[in-house]
């Protein structure tokens, strides 16, 4: 159950997370041919999963805290 709760938790934080310091092609200037200007330029995202993984067991941690103390 707890495996669950953890997983869940780990995509919530990840869709959180995903949009801190992305800057577009556009914002940079530094286009690639055949892709949407939009697109991100580095994306950083070995960086991204191991906040994800931090903050998600922190989240996790602190409800599993109050769910054995608060029963």
């Amino acid at each position: 159950m707890g495996l669950a709760i953890y997983f869940t938790m780990w995509w919530i934080v990840l869709f959180a997370v995903l949009p801190f310091g992305v800057r577009s092609q556009h914002e940079t200037e530094d286009f690639a041919l055949g892709t949407d200007p939009g697109a991100p330029t580095a994306p950083l995202m070995a960086i991204k999963l191991i906040w994800t993984t931090a903050i998600s067991g922190v989240l996790f941690c602190a409800l599993w805290a109050y769910m054995s103390y608060f029963d």
